[in-house]
């Protein structure tokens, strides 16, 4: 059913807690606390699974992206999809001239620049979706969107726009129970259009919400759980502010806010 042009890897039935986590963000230290929890909880390789955006913001993308594709399952993002091709931009969706877009400029050659061509050809092979089934229910991985790899899906999208993701999906790859995506930053989970539409959030950045900690969620025997990830926070900070990073990333990763709200709806700014 799926059409040629969307890769998609079945890992199967899964049993035990899967940690889902979004958006390293080439922040090293997140992401090693991260895997340093999955290890705590002794969750294995095979039951961790990223929903894109490896590399970005912070100062680490290669060390992050190696340990991201060596002790994950990865799904590919819209800088996964950039690198690969060598793109000149981040493919974030942010509108020409807005804050967003003026710091994409900084970071993102700096990103790209750290990736060898090997890690390019292997990013370019990147799954779209995968899919697994666990406790019963069939899940769905994506980034962004289906429609849109890099569409932001927030907590306050209008129904329209979930069940338009939902359709294509279940187009693709048949009936689904849950939906878990990352992209825009912000966790949430939300029952709409027949499933449960599952964030897992971020790890590399907070959801501005004035706190550092970042987001990734654990699928357990009752579902979904949202959870806190702690992290050497000033270490990241620091390392960005030395490789010349200070765009405003490496403020937030210390105030807990973003450095711009003009990405966000109206209703979700503070």
């Amino acid at each position: 059913m799926a059409s040629s042009r969307c890769r998609i890897r079945d890992l199967g039935n899964l049993s035990g807690d899967v940690l889902v986590f979004g958006g390293p963000y080439s922040n090293l230290e997140a992401t090693k606390a991260l895997f340093s929890e999955a290890d705590a909880r002794n969750i294995p390789i095979e039951r961790r699974i990223c929903t894109g955006d490896a590399i970005a913001y912070c100062a680490s993308p290669q060390e992050t992206l190696k340990a991201v594709l060596v002790l994950s399952v990865l799904v590919a993002g819209n800088c996964e999809k950039q690198i690969a091709q060598d793109a000149l931009d981040c493919g974030c969706g942010f509108e020409e001239g807005t804050v967003c877009d003026e710091m994409s400029r900084g970071w993102y050659p700096y990103a790209n620049k750290a990736v060898s061509d090997g890690d390019r050809m292997y990013m370019a092979s990147l799954p779209d979706m995968v899919v697994f089934r666990h406790n019963g229910l069939r899940y769905c991985v994506i980034h962004g969107g289906a429609t849109d790899v890099s569409r932001f899906i927030w907590p306050t999208s209008a129904t329209a726009v979930f069940e338009r993701e939902v359709a294509v999906i279940e187009q693709e790859i048949g009936k689904v129970d849950a939906i878990l995506s990352g992209h825009c930053g912000i966790a949430f989970e939300r029952h709409v259009a027949g499933i449960n539409w599952i964030n897992a959030g971020v790890i590399g950045m907070p959801p501005h919400d004035g706190r550092t900690e970042g987001r990734y969620v654990i699928l357990g025997d009752k579902g979904a759980r949202i959870e806190r990830l702690s992290y050497a926070v000033e270490i990241a900070a620091a390392k960005m502010q030395d490789a010349g990073l200070t765009q405003g990333y490496d403020r937030s990763l210390q105030s807990g806010m973003w450095p711009s709200q003009d990405i966000l709806p109206v209703e979700m700014r503070r």
